[in-house]
């Protein structure tokens, strides 16, 4: 891989060459990556792969018209042709009043802050052959699995440098581990499956690969013998491995763009009790090992850990340049690109900070209601709020989790969702958006 000072060198004179060739301000992103993964069923290798690349992505401005062209060559002659193909497409486009790049005193200034997001350890491929082959026998050891989905490990290292016209230009380097596995239980038609897996910056924090396949096995066979609920209004508990869902359902409602363009049940709700009081979601780009932590946003603008919700009330929309000018504001640091498109306002680590109570005192006092372990579908209206989604769980006696039930569905609105929802105090950061067990009261299970 070439240093990020040869990337930045690259990047810089594709800027000039733009500029040069007729446009009035350019920026270039290159994604350089190294990645091995590696699968497996029933202890036989079904892919064990490799992969170099580089992607580039060049955008140019011609007054206020943009354009973007990308390459994996970075070749002389392919540069060149690209920032003909570029500006000739900026000069072609309609204009776009929004567009543009962050003036020099929105940029990133001074030392970056220190993130540890990349582990110099590389593992070998017999490593992720036989992580994966002790996560698949693990799994396949619980009494009640019948078959294997297979097993997974992967590692990928990869490097992220911007360069613009407005004398911006840095780099930043991150590394990736996972291992997984999904497993099936039971016989013929009563079969069920489920899965569990672990994502990690260094592969000293990843989870026990034996552990990950117990637990998948384990979830499987617990499955087995679902019922069909009957139709109620109760309580819904999501488990930590689906309560992200509902932050992300959030996120998608604070986003700029939505919130620009009038399509958000949020879009009055500045300052405003979103979330019951004490409940805060917080946004933070500098966590140490953060599966989502970087220095600065797409657009060389800071980043910074921000609480989006505070003790219940919303304080800020998630804002890239684009849509802080659409709503009059300023940019929250929160662009996110590729290569080949533009910019567009996303989160980084999203996490609802932990309750008081533990996910047993939180169901003690429900006498019938439903703890959901899997989701199905995206039945949600963003204009509206509105919420059905497909699920999969047990079903709660007073207050204790019980019988399996499945082909059900989980309705409400996500404006009385949010102000009655009460979190657990079990976050774990596991999934770069994470929450804790989560109850919501009044929901409709709907089943038989």
């Amino acid at each position: 891989m070439t240093s990020s000072d040869d990337d930045l060198n690259l990047l810089d004179d594709l800027v000039k060459r733009a500029c040069g060739a007729g446009a009035d301000a350019a920026d270039a992103i290159l994604a350089t990556g190294t990645s091995l993964s590696h699968d497996l069923r029933f202890g036989k290798t079904e892919k064990l792969e490799r992969s170099e690349g580089r992607d580039l992505g060049l955008r140019v401005f011609v007054g206020q018209r943009q354009a973007i062209a990308s390459t994996s060559d970075t070749e002389d002659k392919a540069l060149g042709e690209l920032v003909e193909r570029a500006v000739d497409m900026a000069r072609s486009v309609p204009e776009d009043a929004y567009c543009g790049l962050a003036a020099a005193a929105e940029l990133a200034q001074g030392e970056p802050p220190d993130l540890d997001t990349v582990d110099d350890a590389e593992p070998t491929a017999e490593a992720l052959i036989e992580q994966a082959r002790v996560a698949e026998d693990a799994a396949m050891a619980v009494d009640g699995v019948t078959n294997s989905e297979g097993a997974s490990a992967s590692w990928s290292r990869s490097r992220i440098a911007m360069r613009a016209s407005n004398g911006f230009g840095r780099a930043y380097a991150k590394s990736y581990r996972s291992v997984g596995v999904a497993v099936l239980a039971g016989e013929g038609l009563a079969m069920e499956r489920d899965y569990d897996y672990a994502s990690a910056v260094y592969g000293d924090d990843l989870d026990d690969p034996a552990a990950i396949g117990r637990n998948a096995g384990e979830r499987a066979v617990r499955r087995l013998g679902a019922r069909k609920a009957e139709t109620a209004q109760v309580p819904v508990v999501y488990e930590p491995r689906v309560a992200g869902s509902l932050l992300r359902h959030l996120a998608g409602a604070i986003n700029g763009a939505s919130i620009a363009r009038g399509s958000s049940f949020l879009k009055d709700k500045m300052d405003q009790a979103v979330l019951p009081a004490g409940v805060t979601v917080t946004d933070d780009p500098h966590r140490k090992r953060g599966l989502r932590s970087k220095p600065f946003d797409g657009e060389g603008i800071a980043t910074q850990r921000r609480d989006l919700v505070a003790d219940g009330r919303l304080t800020t929309w998630l804002l890239d340049l684009a849509t802080a000018r659409q709503l009059k504001l300023r940019s929250t640091g929160h662009a996110s690109r590729g290569t080949s498109s533009p910019p567009g306002p996303g989160p980084t680590n999203l996490y609802m900070q932990a309750g008081k109570d533990s996910p047993a005192e939180l169901m003690a006092d429900i006498k019938s209601g439903f703890y959901v372990t899997e989701l199905i579908g995206m039945g949600v209206n963003g204009v509206t709020g509105d919420y059905s989604r497909g699920a999969a769980g047990f079903w709660i006696e007073d207050g204790k989790v019980g019988d399996p039930v499945s082909e059900v569905t989980v309705a409400g609105n996500l404006i009385e969702m949010f102000a009655h929802l009460t979190p657990a105090d079990d976050l774990v950061f596991r999934y770069g958006t994470d929450a804790p067990t989560i109850r919501v009261d009044g929901m409709t299970v709907a089943g038989v």
